[in-house]
């Protein structure tokens, strides 16, 4: 049973001890994860960190890897580029005195990708629960809707942790509602999509994250020390969020990257939309068709070819208030 006083979310989690919180959609999507980590911790868990990488992980030193797609990334590790999410947020938890390890996965398909989730999990001893959160919501996209986002990399996240059974609890977390807007997710469908969740049972709802809390004034502080350390590559999606917790509302600009964009920054960004995993998977229309795949194009390939084959798209619709 849930309760008012607890949101299902921290319900799911309250028996959990070790818990794992990955970036779904690579890039920044860590950071999205970084308040649910820091409010876990406090609650007397242990967490880790990991996320899929876009950075060049093939670059890094021998040492690094924990198995053929698991790297283990610290404030030194040394790496090619200066585009490093993961060492940049190492860095920040090493300033702040909190485990500075922060695990990676390579692109991959789902076969290699659930692998080296097992691998993960086996050096860290097991964990009871492991989330999956995505910067933006297109991770809630079942396939049919006009328009999908990114979806490769969350599909791979999701179909890999979905045949993860051994977990006893997999959940994700989405934090940026109206991100993806300029990837042509449309959120009328996005609500509609939580409300078949929620007639499923999945839908874990939603809750804020407040600029007054610790892990929301920590969380500003993350994303302004990874735009200063990687000025070239600021991340949009944590920027929106960041600026709508601070208040911030309208078109607000916090980067070059959006000058030629539109935002509409509103408190709705700052919200964690959350659902079961597995709920979610079976909601998928396509998921099942990724199983075997070795490689992130074949991911792509499998998607195109999907979509070709759909007589009709749900087309997008206003939001009508």
């Amino acid at each position: 049973m849930y309760s008012l006083t607890e949101p299902p979310f921290f319900t799911r989690l309250r028996d959990a001890r070790r818990v794992l919180v990955v970036g779904a959609g690579g890039g920044f999507d860590v950071y999205a994860g970084l308040p649910l980590a820091l409010a876990l911790r406090s609650a007397g868990k242990e967490v880790h960190l990991a996320n899929l990488s876009f950075a060049d992980l093939y670059g890094l030193d021998m040492d690094v890897w924990l198995e053929a797609d698991v790297a283990a990334v610290g404030p030194d590790t040394v790496a090619r580029g200066d585009y490093f999410p993961e060492r940049t947020l190492a860095r920040w938890l090493d300033e702040q005195g909190l485990p500075a390890t922060v695990y990676a996965f390579p692109q991959t398909g789902v076969q290699p990708l659930r692998a080296a989730y097992r691998a993960l999990v086996d050096h860290l001893g097991g964990v009871d629960a492991l989330v999956l959160v995505d910067g933006g919501t297109d991770i809630l996209m079942r396939g049919d809707e006009h328009g999908l986002g990114t979806p490769e990399e969350d599909m791979a996240s999701l179909a890999a942790v979905n045949g993860l059974d051994e977990i006893p609890q997999r959940l994700v977390a989405c934090l940026g509602f109206g991100v993806d807007a300029h990837h042509g997710v449309n959120h009328s469908l996005v609500l509609e999509n939580l409300a078949a969740l929620d007639r499923d049972g999945a839908y874990l709802g939603t809750f804020s994250l407040p600029r007054e809390s610790r892990e929301g004034a920590l969380y500003l502080d993350a994303v302004t020390h990874a735009q200063h350390s990687t000025p070239e590559y600021p991340s949009i999606v944590n920027g929106s969020v960041a600026a709508a917790v601070r208040g911030d509302f309208g078109d607000v600009r916090f980067t070059r990257r959006t000058k030629d964009s539109e935002l509409f920054i509103n408190p709705l960004m700052s919200l964690y939309f959350c659902v079961d995993a597995p709920g979610l998977a079976r909601r998928n229309l396509y998921l099942d068709r990724l199983e075997n795949t070795a490689l992130m194009r074949q991911i792509s390939s499998v998607i195109e070819d999907f979509r070709a084959g759909l007589t009709r798209q749900r087309p997008p619709r206003a939001y009508p208030h």
